[in-house]
């Protein structure tokens, strides 16, 4: 009799005993408990904490700082030695430095130079390499290999290729001879376009990179679409899959004008921002490092640079959450 009332009513039979129902709530309740013990949330407190108190005293904190000592004189003995001036720092870096337009002129060149000539060659790259040639996987990582080799190595690299003597470019074109040498490095006329050859041999592999993974997310139903209609090679890249480049792009020029701003491992290495090739990286070295440490000074052009990121940085930033509320 009782097992048929239990077929007839299946929700009698899933009904635990009266006297189990308290064992089970307080097993579920341990169990919860035991997730997060008192050391689980120690060190999950360390791990949240430690590093945000890193990110705001390396960061923000440093930042603020910098932009305060901007209005200060201060050669970096003691902060008695502080002292308020105002907009004087700005006053002679905008009027009275002869280094400071000449180092915007470069920074403009600089980024000028890398939209124009690595970018498109990272592009092709991307393109070629997104057909699946053969060996596709080596090129890829021959044109990335500079980009994982630091600045500073990339300029004791491309000084040996520009040595007056025993540099590769001069022994190819014979000017490594007394008389004939040129000095590709010393020379105010050439050295910041040989030093710009060797940002751009890096930046192309960058953006061959950035450019390869947004080839990846074209949808590969509008190439097919295309080819239906009979465009061309040419036709569907140019009609078809540039335009949904639109987001890679956006990228690209942002990367590009943050790396043509925070230009410096290079320069330094090779000469040191000296003799035509100062930049605003370099000016701002020069002022608070050394025994003549004018720090309110290079915290002025440090602001100016700020200043000049943030123009670009943030409508990106602004464009990108617009997008992610509307997605």
């Amino acid at each position: 009799m009782s097992t048929d009332i239990t077929k007839e009513i299946p929700e009698a039979a899933a009904v635990p005993p009266p006297g189990a129902a308290p064992a089970q709530q307080k097993k579920v309740s341990q169990g919860h408990r035991r997730l997060l013990t008192r050391r689980d949330r120690l060190t999950l407190g360390l791990m949240a904490t430690l590093p945000t108190i890193l990110h705001i005293a390396l960061v923000w904190v440093t930042a603020l700082a910098s932009i305060a000592l901007a209005f200060t004189t201060w050669d970096g003995i003691g902060f008695d030695s502080i002292q308020w001036v105002g907009l004087d720092n700005f006053r002679e870096l905008f009027i009275n430095n002869p280094q400071f337009w000449p180092a915007v002129q470069h920074n403009v060149i600089w980024f000028v130079v890398l939209i124009v000539i690595p970018t498109p060659l990272g592009l092709f790259l991307a393109v070629q390499l997104d057909k699946k040639i053969k060996f596709s996987r080596f090129y890829q990582t021959a044109f990335f290999l500079p980009v994982v080799l630091s600045m500073a190595v990339i300029g004791f690299v491309w000084q040996l290729v520009y040595n007056p003597d025993t540099g590769l470019i001069n022994s190819i074109i014979g000017a490594n001879e007394p008389g004939k040498y040129i000095d590709w490095i010393g020379d105010p006329d050439l050295n910041l376009w040989a030093i710009l050859v060797a940002a751009s041999w890096r930046h192309a592999g960058y953006m061959m990179i950035l450019y390869l993974a947004g080839l990846k997310g074209v949808d590969p139903s509008l190439r097919e679409a295309a080819a239906i209609d009979g465009a061309g090679e040419w036709q569907t890249f140019k009609n078809v899959v540039f335009p949904t480049l639109r987001p890679t792009n956006t990228i690209v020029l942002v990367v590009t004008i943050i790396e043509a701003l925070r230009a410096f491992d290079l320069v330094f290495v090779f000469n040191k921002g000296a003799e035509g090739t100062e930049l605003l990286s370099i000016l701002v070295t020069n002022n608070i490092v050394g025994e003549s440490s004018r720090i309110g000074y290079g915290s002025a052009i440090a602001v100016v640079l700020l200043l000049i990121s943030l123009v670009v940085i943030i409508p990106y930033l602004v464009s990108t959450f617009r997008k992610e509320r509307r997605a």
